[in-house]
């Protein structure tokens, strides 16, 4: 083989080379896309199951009206769920019950431990 053949030859290998590296490289950030759109997606899916469901049995949430204010309640382990805001809607209602009282010092825990 003459060197005119054997620098040719050479020049071929290094553009396959080249080539093969840019498809792989390619290949890596299409497959890690697929990934996070894969992830995104079972989170998603995820959300979707568990939403109005019992954090501690799994059952359907229920809605039910305390003091007016909508709150989720589990007819199976008889949970009560709230957030922040309908917790102090529901504490602001004054009783000299013991859950009032409760409540009242939960909100003030709460809002101590944003502050």
């Amino acid at each position: 083989m003459d060197e005119k053949d054997h620098l040719g030859e050479k020049f071929r290998l290094k553009e396959q080379a080249e080539e093969d590296r840019y498809f792989a490289e390619r290949d890596r950030e299409l497959i890690a896309k697929l990934k996070l759109a894969r992830e995104a997606e079972q989170e998603k899916t995820l959300r979707e199951l568990t939403r109005a469901r019992c954090p501690r049995c799994g059952e359907r949430l229920r809605q039910r009206s305390l003091h007016g204010v909508a709150i989720e309640e589990c007819v199976s382990c008889q949970g009560v769920w709230l957030d922040q805001a309908k917790l102090a809607e529901v504490s602001r209602h004054k009783g000299e019950e013991w859950v009032s009282r409760f409540l009242e010092g939960l909100v003030r825990f709460l809002e101590h431990q944003e502050g």
